[in-house]
C-alpha cells in the first residue's frame, strides 16, 4: 500500500475512488506550517534562516499520515500543481523526515491539472521529484513578504497611529487605487458637443450619420468645445444639401479569444456574474475538486490557478469534436487554434482553465449544480469551446456623407455592421467592462440600403452637450487586469490581495467599485513620501520576475533576497530620525484634496472655519488621523478624515440634523456625528439607540429610512431548515456578517445585511463550516471596547466565568484582582496581553508601548514584533510576540 497525501478531504475522497484499495488518500488540509508570527521567524543575520511553526491541527494531521507511513510501501505526494502545492508537499516531506518513519520508502511527487480518474491514473504512471527550485521560489517569496510587513508595519504604528499593517504586494495594489482616486480629484471636466443628422434615403428609410469634418478640417472626439461653435457648424447642417460621397463594405474577421486564465476568469465573473474574485475562486475551487455527478465525483474543471492560455492537445481534439457535435462542422476550423499569453512575466506552466470534458455540456450538469457553480461552470465551458471555434465574419459598411450649404462643406460618417456568420459568437462573446470604450471607439449597428451619389434628404440635426468624465474607479476585475498588465502579484494571489485590502479597512467596495478609504489614502502618501521605491510598479514587479527566474533555476534565491535587504534595512534605519511633524507636512501637501476639500463659499478651506484664524492640519491621535486647528486647546475644532467631508463638515457640523420620526415609537431619528465618525440615533439620553453609518454610506445622503433600517439591526432572515434556529443579519466592527448558533459568516457588503435571503445565508453558513468556521465563544459579555489592537482585531474587556478578563483574538488576560473593569486603558489591555504571551512586558516609552508590540505578516493579517537588526552581520532582538500565529490555509 501506497501513502497518497492531497491538500483537501474533498480532493481525498475523490481520488482514494480512482486509485483504489492499494493506496491510503490524506489530506494536509493547506498548509501543514507557517512562518511563526514573532520576531525571529525569518534572520537576514543568518543567512535569512527560517523557523517553521506546526499548530495543534496540522501536527495531528502529520501525524496521521506518519501513522499511516508505518505500514505503507511509500509516499506519494500529490498536491497542488504550483508553487503552494509544490511548498506543501516540501514541508509535509522534512516533517515526516524529522519524525524518521520514511526509512528507505520511496517518496515521488506527482502532479494533475484535473481531478478525473484518466488525470489521476497517468499522473501515478509519471512520478517525480520535488522541484526544490519552485521551493526556492516559494521561501523567497515568504521570506520578502516577512521582512516587508514585519519591518514596515512597525514604522507604520510609530509614524501614521490607526494603520494596519503594509504588505509587499498589497501596498502598490493599494497604491493603484489610491492614484486612480487622486486622478479623479485633479480632473477637470472640459465641455465639448457632438452633431449628427437624422437623414433619410430615396427609398424612405432613416439612419444617423456623426459629423467628422468642417471647413477642410477633421473634427476629433472634443474638437467642437463650446455651444458656440456648435450652433455655427448646426446651422450649417440645417441649410445643407446631403449626398452620398462613397459606400464601402468591407470584411472582417473575428476571431476568439483564448480559454481563461485566473485573471480573465475573475474579470469575466465579475461582469457577467457579479462575483468579488473570492466568491469566484471558491465556486472554481469546488468545480476543480470534484461534484457527484449522478454516482461519480468528477472534476468539472482543471487547475484554476492559471496564467496559461493553452489547452492541452487531447483538449483541444475534444473540444473539436464538440463544436462539430454541438454546433456543426462550419463551426470547426480545418486548423486548432494555439494561443500565446501577453500578460508580463506569465509563466504559462500550466494549462488554461477548462473543462475536462467537452462533452459534458452545461444543460446535461445543471441539476447536479446549485445557480453559482452552473453559472461559472456554463461561462468556462462556453469560453473554452469558443476559443477553438471558426471566427466570426462580420461585414462592416461605411457611408461617407457630403454636406454642401452655398460653397461651405462638412463631412459626415455612419457605420454600420452586419453579421454573416456568427462562429465563435454562436458560443460567447466578450463583455466590456463599464466605461470600456469599444475597440474603435463607434458602436455599429445595421444601416439600410444606402448607394453611392445618391441625394438624401435632412429630417433632423442634433447637436448634443457633454462633458469630459474622470476616469473610473477600479472595479476588482479591471484591477487584477491591469495588476497582470504590470506584473504585479501572480493568479494565486489576485484575490487574497483585494480581499486583505477590505479587511485592514484601506479600501471598501461600494455598487462594485474600489474607494480607498482615508485610512489606506495615508499609507499609500505615507509609503510614496518615505518608501517610495517599495512601491514603485516596475521595481515590485521586477521582483516578480526575479522570483519567477527562481522557479526556473536560473537565480540564487538567497542572493535575491540579501539585495533586498541591504537596501530596505537601510531604509528603514534612515525613519528612525524622521519626526511626526515631517510626516503631517508630507501628508498635507500630498493629500490636499481629501485634507482639505474646496468650500462651496469658495473660502479658504485651510483655515478653521469655527474660530477663524487657526490653521487646519492633519493630526494623529490613538485611534488614527484626523483633522484639527492650530489653536488647540483653546479651539478644539476637529473632523474626521473623509472624502465625503465638506468645509462645513457635511451634514453635521452645526449639530444633530433632524431625519424624522420613528412611526412605532414617536421618538425623532437623528444624524450627528461623533468620535468615531458621522452616527444615527433614535430617542434621547443613555438609553437612546444608536448606529453607526456602515462604511461607503454618506451622511448626505442618509434618509429616514435608511436610518431606520440600520437602527432595526440585527435583522432576522429566517429559520434554519436543518437546526430550527434563527440567522440573523448584522454589521459589526468587521463589517457584515450572518450570526446562526453561536457561528458567523461573512457577508460581501452592507448591502447584503438588507437583502439576503434564506437560501444564500443556509449556503454561506455551510461553506463558513466547510472552511473550519468556529462558533462563537459562549458566555463572554463585552463590559467595554478599547479600540482596535495595532495589528487589527478588537480588544475588549470581558466578564467571564472566573471574573473579569482582557480579551483579544485568541489571546486572554485575567485582569490583577480587584481592578475594575470599566477603568482598563488600552495601554494597561498591551501589557497584560503581552505578558500573557509569555513575553516581556510591552515597551513604557509614550511613543512605543501601545505601538511597538507586534507586526502584521504581508499576506496575512498576524502579528507580531519587528526584526530589529542593527547592521546584517548582528543577531536580532528579540521582543513581544503574538502568542500563536493565525491559521494556515493556502491562499487563492
Amino acid at each position: 500500500m501506497n501513502v497518497v497525501v492531497v491538500e483537501s478531504p474533498a480532493k481525498a475522497k475523490t481520488i482514494n475512488k480512482y486509485l483504489g484499495s492499494g493506496y491510503k488518500v490524506l489530506a494536509s488540509f493547506g498548509h501543514v506550517r507557517d512562518l511563526p508570527a514573532k520576531d525571529g521567524s525569518v534572520l537576514p543575520d543568518q543567512d535569512f534562516e527560517m523557523s517553521w511553526e506546526v499548530d495543534s491541527a496540522s501536527a495531528k494531521r502529520v501525524k496521521d499520515i506518519a501513522d499511516a507511513l508505518k505500514d505503507a510501501d511509500g509516499l506519494i505526494l500529490a498536491t497542488d500543481p504550483d508553487r503552494e502545492g509544490e511548498a506543501i508537499s516540501w514541508h509535509v516531506l522534512d516533517l515526516l523526515k524529522k519524525k524518521k518513519v520514511l526509512g528507505s520508502k520511496p517518496v515521488k511527487r506527482v502532479v494533475f491539472n484535473a481531478i478525473t480518474k484518466k488525470a489521476v491514473l497517468d499522473a501515478m504512471a509519471q512520478p517525480r521529484d520535488i522541484d526544490i527550485p519552485l521551493v526556492d521560489a516559494y521561501l523567497a517569496r515568504r521570506a520578502l513578504d516577512y521582512l516587508v510587513g514585519f519591518n514596515l508595519s512597525p514604522v507604520l504604528w510609530r509614524k501614521l497611529p490607526g494603520a494596519r499593517s503594509a504588505g509587499r504586494v498589497q501596498s502598490v495594489a493599494l497604491r493603484l487605487v489610491c492614484d486612480r482616486e487622486s486622478e479623479i480629484e485633479r480632473f477637470v471636466s472640459e465641455e465639448y458637443w457632438n452633431l449628427s443628422a437624422l437623414l433619410k434615403t430615396p427609398r424612405g428609410d432613416e439612419f444617423e450619420a456623426r459629423l467628422v469634418s468642417a471647413d477642410g478640417k477633421r473634427l476629433q472626439t472634443k474638437s467642437i468645445g463650446n455651444g458656440e461653435q456648435a450652433n455655427d457648424l448646426k446651422a450649417l447642417l440645417e441649410g445643407a444639401a446631403f449626398a452620398v460621397e462613397s459606400v464601402e463594405a468591407k470584411p472582417v474577421k473575428r476571431n476568439p479569444g483564448p480559454p481563461f486564465t485566473t485573471s480573465t476568469l475573475q474579470q469575466a465573473a465579475s461582469s457577467r456574474l457579479g462575483f468579488s474574485a473570492s466568491r469566484t475562486m471558491q465556486v472554481a475551487q469546488k468545480l476543480y475538486e470534484g461534484m457527484d455527478i449522478g454516482g461519480e465525483t468528477v472534476g468539472l474543471i482543471t487547475y484554476m490557478r492559471t496564467d496559461g492560455v493553452q489547452m492541452a492537445p487531447e483538449a483541444i481534439d475534444a473540444a473539436r469534436a464538440a463544436i462539430i457535435d454541438q454546433f456543426g462542422a462550419r463551426y470547426c476550423p480545418e486548423k486548432p487554434r494555439f494561443y500565446s499569453t501577453k500578460a508580463k512575466n506569465a509563466q504559462e506552466a500550466h494549462e488554461a482553465i477548462r473543462p475536462t470534458d467537452f462533452s459534458r455540456s452545461p444543460d446535461k450538469v445543471r441539476r447536479f449544480l446549485d445557480s453559482d457553480q452552473l453559472r461559472l461552470y456554463e461561462l468556462i465551458w462556453k469560453r473554452g469551446i469558443a476559443s477553438q471555434m471558426a471566427g466570426a465574419e462580420i461585414e462592416r459598411t461605411t457611408v461617407e456623407i457630403l454636406a454642401d450649404n452655398a460653397g461651405r462643406k462638412a463631412g459626415l460618417r455612419a457605420v454600420g455592421s452586419v453579421i454573416r456568420f456568427d462562429g465563435f459568437i454562436a458560443a460567447y462573446t466578450d463583455q466590456r467592462e463599464e466605461n470600456e470604450p469599444s475597440e474603435d471607439g463607434e458602436d455599429d449597428g445595421r444601416l439600410p440600403e444606402i448607394n453611392a451619389r445618391e441625394k438624401l434628404d435632412k429630417q433632423k440635426v442634433n447637436a448634443s452637450q457633454h462633458f469630459t468624465e474622470p476616469p473610473p474607479r477600479y472595479s476588482e476585475a479591471s484591477l487584477i487586469k491591469k495588476m497582470e498588465e504590470l506584473g504585479i502579484g501572480r493568479p494565486s494571489t489576485y484575490a487574497a490581495t483585494i480581499a486583505t485590502l477590505r479587511d485592514r479597512e484601506y479600501v471598501t467596495i461600494d455598487k462594485r467599485k474600489l474607494i480607498p478609504d482615508a485610512k489606506g489614502r495615508l499609507v499609500t502618501a505615507f509609503l510614496e513620501n518615505f518608501f517610495a521605491k517599495y512601491v514603485e510598479y516596475d521595481f515590485t514587479a521586477d521582483l516578480e520576475e526575479k522570483l519567477d527566474k527562481i522557479s526556473a533555476g536560473e537565480l540564487d534565491w538567497k542572493k535575491v533576497l540579501r539585495e533586498f535587504w541591504n537596501d530596505f534595512f537601510a531604509q528603514i534605519e534612515d525613519t528612525k530620525e524622521l519626526r511626526v511633524t515631517n510626516v503631517l507636512d508630507a501628508l498635507n501637501e500630498a493629500l490636499a484634496p481629501l485634507v482639505f476639500p474646496k468650500r462651496e463659499d469658495g473660502s479658504d478651506p485651510r483655515i478653521c472655519q469655527v474660530c477663524g484664524t487657526g490653521n487646519l492640519s492633519l493630526k494623529l491621535g490613538k485611534y488614527g488621523a484626523f483633522v484639527g486647528c492650530s489653536n488647540y486647546p483653546e479651539c478644539n475644532y476637529t473632523r474626521q478624515l473623509s472624502a465625503d467631508a465638506n468645509g462645513d463638515d457635511a451634514a453635521t457640523a452645526d449639530g444633530p440634523t433632524v431625519l424624522g420620526t420613528d412611526p412605532d415609537t414617536g421618538e425623532e431619528v437623528s444624524l450627528r456625528s461623533g468620535r468615531f465618525g458621522p452616527y444615527v440615533q433614535r430617542g434621547d439620553g443613555k438609553d437612546a439607540k444608536r448606529a453607526s453609518l456602515p462604511k461607503g454610506w454618506k451622511p448626505d445622503t442618509t434618509t429616514l429610512e435608511r436610518a431606520m433600517s440600520l437602527l432595526s439591526l440585527p435583522r432576522e432572515v429566517g429559520i434554519h431548515p436543518e437546526t430550527g434556529k434563527p440567522i440573523s443579519a448584522s454589521i459589526g466592527r468587521y463589517g457584515p456578517f450572518l450570526l446562526h448558533d453561536g457561528a458567523y459568516a461573512n457577508l460581501e457588503s452592507v448591502e447584503d445585511v438588507f437583502t439576503v435571503g434564506l437560501n444564500r445565508a443556509v449556503t454561506l453558513i455551510a461553506e463558513k463550516q466547510a472552511r473550519g468556521g468556529k462558533p462563537a465563544r459562549a458566555g463572554a459579555t463585552a463590559l467595554k471596547e478599547l479600540g482596535d489592537h495595532p495589528s487589527g482585531g478588537a480588544i475588549t474587556v470581558r466578564e467571564g466565568r472566573y471574573g473579569p478578563y482582557v480579551n483579544w483574538g485568541k489571546v486572554n488576560a485575567t485582569l490583577p484582582r480587584g481592578k475594575d473593569p470599566q477603568s482598563v486603558t488600552v495601554e494597561e489591555a498591551l501589557a497584560l496581553i503581552t505578558e500573557k504571551a509569555g513575553k516581556a512586558p510591552a515597551p513604557k516609552s509614550k511613543s512605543s508601548k501601545a505601538k511597538a508590540t507586534k507586526a502584521a505578516a504581508a499576506d496575512k493579517p498576524a502579528a507580531a514584533k519587528t526584526t530589529k537588526a542593527k547592521a546584517p552581520a548582528k543577531t536580532a532582538a528579540k521582543t513581544p510576540a503574538k502568542a500563536k500565529a493565525a491559521p494556515k490555509a493556502k491562499k487563492g
